[in-house]
């Protein structure tokens, strides 16, 4: 009596004319039904189903680009308009007034003490809000109404010393009756002649 062959352990005689089936092919069984290979395989119950081969991958959103998002990293930033640009100069205005009366109530009584003090508060504001505005993009009127001094390429600060630049390009602004002061109000970006030389913008900060 024949048993088969020894690489068929259940003792049911193989055709020798197919080759033998190799482990690990075919259809793999699921359930007691078999499955053609590369079918996208069901996962245990009570196991997330998991990517990988035969499951498409889901697409991935490119980075965003330049501001933050607001809200949403890539849109376009949001202009200051013309009001904003002008109250902020206003209260920047207001604060450089100080130092400026000690200087009237000092030319008043003639001491000359004052005069130096309001000088010297002059210099010394005009510095701070410069440093502040290139390290931050605000100066006290600007943080008052919400904006700040960027980059048009990144929306990143300008640095101190391009700010000093921009303050600089603004006698472009005083020229032909002080068109370019004017000019927010209408352009696509709200900027003075000033801001397009160097190229910066004025953005809403909220």
């Amino acid at each position: 009596m024949s048993f088969g062959s020894p690489n068929n352990p259940y003792g049911q005689p193989q055709d020798p004319q197919q080759p033998p089936q190799q482990p690990g092919y075919g259809y793999p069984q699921q359930g007691g039904q078999q499955q053609p290979y590369g079918y996208p395989q069901q996962a245990p119950q009570g196991v997330p189903p998991q990517q990988g081969y035969g499951y498409p991958q889901a697409p991935q959103a490119p980075a965003g680009y330049g501001y933050p998002q607001q809200p949403g990293y890539g849109m376009p930033p949001s202009y200051a308009n013309w009001g904003q640009r002008f109250l902020g100069t206003l209260v920047d205005g207001l604060i450089f007034m100080i130092p400026y009366i000690l200087v009237i109530i000092d030319v008043s009584a003639q001491t000359g003490i004052l005069s130096v003090v309001g000088a010297l508060g002059v210099i010394g504001l005009a510095i701070w809000q410069l440093i502040k505005e290139g390290r931050t993009g605000q100066t006290v009127g600007k943080k008052a109404l919400g904006i700040r001094l960027v980059r048009e390429s990144d929306g990143q600060p300008l640095g101190v010393g391009m700010a000093f630049v921009r303050r600089l390009a603004h006698f472009l602004d005083s020229l032909a009756c002080y068109l370019g002061w004017l000019w927010p109000a209408w352009d696509a970006k709200r900027q003075t002649f000033a801001d397009k030389v160097c190229s910066s913008i004025v953005i809403r900060s909220n």
